[in-house]
């Protein structure tokens, strides 16, 4: 883990070190003296600008959040037929975990321990439940294939793109984020677009 020097101490850097903390760590498993030592501050230096342990992670996962909601609020995503917005609002979700990979990945791993967890996990499933409707639109307007129960098709397709987080390494050497997108658009509408 890298320590953040002192004098590029801002807001944004302690929240970016706690992400990698709590990601390294767990949530639970990061104290705030875990918190100090990776950025190079005293603790009284992060209570000068977050009351708790809690608020980074409120912050982080908000930040997430609003990208993936984000996506919901865009042109594409709003007009045209129920497939081509699911198509777009997939391909979104990739390119954002690339872009919020650890925010998204922190995400991804509360389990609802505390009230921020609760409430992240609600809003997740919030999120979930648009997408999925999306698929049901898809589905009734026959754009998607009907054999295959709506309810898992989109399970599948959200476990596609959440498992992103696990092997993605932005290196600069590997795939680049279009080309996720891309992999995993063609993946999930080559097996979901209803073959005439």
């Amino acid at each position: 883990m890298t320590t953040a020097r002192r004098d590029t101490y801002t807001p944004e850097t302690l929240l970016s070190v706690a992400v990698q903390v709590f990601n390294e760590r767990g949530y639970d498993g990061t104290s705030m003296e875990h918190l100090s030592k990776a950025a190079g501050i005293s603790k009284s230096s992060i209570y000068h600008h977050v009351a708790s342990k809690e608020e980074l992670l409120r912050r982080a996962v908000s930040r997430a959040l609003d990208g993936l909601f984000g996506i919901l609020d865009e042109e594409p995503a709003r007009t045209g037929r129920a497939a081509e917005r699911l198509e777009y609002v997939v391909r979104r979700m990739v390119e954002v975990l690339i872009a919020e990979l650890p925010y998204v990945t922190l995400l991804l791993r509360v389990r609802g321990n505390t009230g921020t967890e609760r409430w992240a996990l609600q809003r997740r499933r919030e999120f979930d439940h648009r997408v999925a409707e999306l698929m049901k639109a898809a589905a009734a307007d026959g754009d998607v294939r009907g054999d295959v129960e709506v309810r898992l098709a989109t399970r599948l397709v959200f476990g596609m793109i959440n498992s992103i987080v696990e092997w993605y390494r932005p290196d600069g050497r590997g795939m680049g984020r279009q080309e996720v997108a891309d992999a995993v658009v063609q993946l999930a509408f080559a097996g979901l677009r209803r073959q005439d």
